[in-house]
């Protein structure tokens, strides 16, 4: 990758850092959204999120957060006193669940201790235990835990079931291997400021044909988060309502660039990045969270804190004397973890300054590597 210049290590799982030249874009002067050349913008961006969805269906760009998306993808399949499946490995996972509940829907959910991944025979027998259950809500690659989940073994059962079943795929699309059709996904979501190196402000989602189906008899309630609106203002280039247009003019450009790395490219340099970051931390005596490494996630990895070590303290002194920013853990890991983010704008170079920092650091905390 090319052009850093980033003023910060920024190492946690989002928002990433972004690139100059896409930064520079950010800024460019406001244009017509119902005009020809934001038009020509529009279906530049969803022909480029069409060939990382892997699909062909229609990606629609939304003006939120990652969890906007998630809100639409349920508000737009799912109708109150729907059974739904929650599968949950970590804090985003049970706010998929949590999204749906308050929408009405009766929420079952399959929970695992955090760090562990789901496996694809429980949710067969959830399924069977439950049979009138309409959806299955799966996180594809959990930040909180830095664990990826075996998405494509999961669909597999779930449409064996003949179940919808709807992704976040946050974190992890556009950085690690995913196939919307192949894997029979029926909503996928996933948001600006990950592996797709620009600021937050956008959420990207797709719906397949059951998905569509399920949304002519959905009746959740939904208004800015109809993506029938979506569907049809794409027809014209456009947003149903006023887009976050400075984001736009970034993923633009953002798109074109991984477009050159290609996506292939783009997956290997992100497994190499997550070998490597896993690699360095074993090497410096520290434990991963994820309990089994065959699901341990290319794009952030929760890291144990050892033992008379203040998460909070190592994250400051990081701050401050590494010029390198650490995530810390989420509700009941706070305290317990911290996570390094690789994923988007990353490379060698980065890991390798975090790691040094890291290993500084720990010393002046007192840490002592376990011997051999």
């Amino acid at each position: 990758m090319t052009q850093k210049q980033n003023p910060v290590n920024l190492r946690i799982p989002g928002p990433t850092p972004v690139p100059p030249d896409i930064l520079e874009a950010v800024g460019k002067p406001m244009v017509n959204h119902r005009g020809r050349p934001f038009a020509a913008l529009v279906e530049r961006i969803t022909a480029h999120l069409k060939s990382f969805f892997i699909t062909q269906q229609e990606v629609m760009v939304l003006s939120c957060s990652g969890t906007g998306g998630l809100e639409a993808a349920v508000v737009n399949v799912l109708s109150p006193g729907d059974k739904v499946l929650g599968v949950s490995i970590g804090s985003f996972g049970n706010r998929f669940g949590t999204i749906a509940e308050i929408y009405g829907a009766d929420v079952t959910m399959l929970p695992y201790e955090w760090g562990q991944a789901a496996q694809a025979d429980d949710v067969r027998k959830a399924l069977k235990a439950e049979p009138d259950i309409r959806a299955v809500l799966v996180t594809h690659n959990e930040t909180s835990t830095g664990v990826t989940n075996a998405l494509a073994q999961i669909a597999e059962v779930v449409r064996e079931a003949d179940k919808l079943i709807l992704v976040d795929a946050v974190s992890s699309l556009g950085a690690i291997p995913f196939e919307m059709d192949a894997w029979g996904l029926d909503v996928v979501v996933t948001g600006s400021q990950k592996g797709w190196m620009v600021p937050p402000g956008l959420a990207f989602v797709a719906m397949s044909e059951r998905g569509w189906n399920a949304f002519e008899s959905a009746r959740m309630p939904r208004f800015y988060f109809d993506l029938g609106k979506h569907r049809e203002s794409l027809t014209k280039g456009q947003t149903p309502f006023t887009p976050a247009m400075s984001v736009f003019f970034g993923l633009d450009v953002a798109l074109a660039r991984m477009a050159e790395e290609g996506l292939e490219s783009i997956q290997t340099r992100h497994r190499r990045m997550g070998d490597m970051t896993r690699r360095e931390i074993k090497a410096l005596g520290l434990e991963l969270f994820c309990e089994d490494e065959r699901f341990a996630s290319d794009t952030v990895t929760a890291v144990k804190a050892p033992d008379g070590i203040d998460v909070n303290a190592l994250r400051n002194m990081m701050e401050d004397e590494h010029n390198t920013v650490l995530a810390g853990g989420q509700a009941k890991l706070s305290g317990k973890i911290f996570r390094i983010g690789h994923l988007g704008l990353v490379d060698e170079s980065d890991i390798r300054l975090t790691m040094d920092g890291l290993a500084q650091s720990l010393e002046k905390l007192g840490f002592t590597r376990p011997s051999a």
